[in-house]
C-alpha cells in the first residue's frame, strides 16, 4: 500500500490522492474476481489529453500545444472488451469503430516491427468521458501499448514509436483519420509543444507551466456530445486540406509556402470550393498561433496567451467551421455562446479538439 501511494503521487495531485487510491483498490478487487489465477499484477496509466493550441493542424505537418489531463485510463467498464485472438489479427471491417479492432491494431503493428507480443489478462477502468474531446480513445491505445512495451519488451519502446502505433491502429484498424497530436500529447504526458514536419521524427518541447500559478483554471466543459457519428465530419477537414495542398502539388498543407496560396487564391476558387480554402486559411493561422502560444507560456506572458487562445477559437469558427455538423444543423453549440457571457473578459474559450460535439 506504500508502494502504491508513494507512485501515486508521481502523476496525481494531493487533493486527488484518497480518490485516486481508492479506484486503484477497486480495480484490483475486480481484476482478481475476473482473473482469480493471477498471483501478481502491474498497474498502468494513460492520460487524457486537451488540444489547446493548433486545432485540426497536425494532420497535415502543423505544431500543436498540447497537455494531459488529471483524468486516465488505468490497467472499462465502458469499454466492453471482447477475448483478442493473437493468431488473427487481420484488419476487419465488421470491427471499424470498436475497442476491438484498437488492439488486433496495436498487436498487429507491435509484431510488424520485430518486437514481441503475447497474451495477457486486463482489467481497465477510464475516468476519460468518451465524447468529451480528450480522446478517450487515445488514451486507450496508449495504455494497450505500454502494457505491450513494458511487460514483454522490457520497456525499450519509444514513446514516439509507441504514438506512432497508436496512430496506425486509429487510422487503418478504427477507421478514423486522425493526426499524431492525440496520441503524442497522451504518451508523453505533461504540457508540451509538438511540431509534426516530420510525423515520424516529430519535435517534441516540454513545457513547464502551471495555469493555477496565473490564478487560472484550464476547464473542460464536457457537453454530453457524442463523436461516434461525426467521423466523417472529422475526414472532411483532413480530405479538403488536402485538396488545397494538391493544386500546389503538395501532400500536405505545412508544405504550401503561405504567401503563394494567398496570391492564389482567386485561381483556386475555380478548382476548389471555398470552404476547402476557408480550413486552409485557418491551417495557417492556428499553425502559427500555437507557436506563437507556447512562445507566450515559455515567457510568462499569459495575457498574450489568452490573447492567442481567443484568436484560435475564432479561426476555429469562422474559418475551420467545426463548431457543429452539417448533418446536425440544429444542434448548435450553445455552451460556446454561453461561456462568453459568463466570462466576458475575465477568460477565453474556444472549441476544443475535433469540435463538432460542442466541447469546448
Amino acid at each position: 500500500m506504500q508502494k502504491l501511494n508513494q507512485n501515486l503521487k508521481k502523476i496525481y495531485k494531493e487533493e486527488f490522492l484518497t480518490q485516486q487510491e481508492q479506484r486503484y483498490l477497486k480495480a484490483l478487487e475486480a481484476f482478481k474476481k475476473h482473473y482469480s489465477k493471477h498471483d501478481n499484477f502491474n498497474f498502468y496509466s494513460s492520460p487524457g489529453r486537451t488540444e489547446i493550441g493548433g486545432n485540426h493542424t497536425d494532420h497535415q505537418h502543423g505544431m500543436v500545444l498540447a497537455a494531459a489531463v488529471n483524468l486516465d485510463c488505468i490497467n472499462s467498464e465502458s469499454f466492453n472488451l471482447k477475448e483478442i485472438k493473437l493468431n488473427n489479427l487481420t484488419f476487419n471491417s465488421n470491427e471499424i469503430g470498436s475497442s476491438e479492432a484498437l488492439i488486433k491494431g496495436i498487436c498487429s503493428k507491435f509484431k510488424d516491427l520485430g518486437y514481441n507480443v503475447k497474451g495477457f489478462d486486463a482489467y481497465i477502468t477510464s475516468d476519460v468521458a468518451k465524447g468529451s474531446g480528450l480522446s478517450s480513445s487515445a488514451a486507450f491505445e496508449n495504455l494497450i501499448g505500454t502494457i505491450l512495451n513494458y511487460e514483454f519488451n522490457n520497456g525499450n519502446i519509444s514513446l514516439t514509436q509507441i504514438a506512432l502505433i497508436s496512430q496506425y491502429a486509429e487510422n487503418v484498424y478504427f477507421g478514423k483519420s486522425c493526426g499524431l497530436m492525440d496520441q503524442m500529447a497522451s504518451a508523453i504526458g505533461g504540457f508540451s509543444f509538438m511540431d509534426f514536419k516530420d510525423p515520424q521524427k516529430p519535435i517534441i518541447e516540454k513545457i513547464n507551466f502551471d495555469f493555477s500559478n496565473c490564478n487560472y483554471l484550464l476547464c473542460i466543459v464536457n457537453t454530453k456530445g457524442n463523436h461516434i457519428d461525426l467521423t466523417s465530419d472529422y475526414i472532411s477537414i483532413t480530405k479538403e486540406m488536402q485538396l488545397v495542398a494538391k493544386a500546389f502539388n503538395k501532400k500536405v498543407l505545412r508544405e504550401v509556402n503561405e504567401k503563394d496560396f494567398f496570391n492564389n487564391i482567386a485561381s483556386l476558387r475555380t478548382k476548389i470550393h471555398d470552404r476547402a480554402i476557408l480550413r486552409a486559411i485557418h491551417f495557417f493561422k492556428d499553425n502559427q498561433n500555437a507557436f506563437k502560444e507556447a512562445q507566450a507560456l515559455k515567457n510568462n506572458d499569459f495575457e498574450t496567451f489568452k490573447n492567442l487562445i481567443r484568436d484560435s477559437g475564432n479561426s476555429s469558427f469562422k474559418f475551420l467551421q467545426n463548431i457543429f455538423s452539417l448533418s446536425k444543423p440544429l444542434e448548435q453549440n450553445l455552451a460556446l455562446a454561453l461561456s462568453e457571457k459568463i466570462l466576458k473578459d475575465k477568460g477565453v474559450s474556444r472549441v476544443h479538439g475535433g469540435g463538432f460535439a460542442g466541447t469546448i
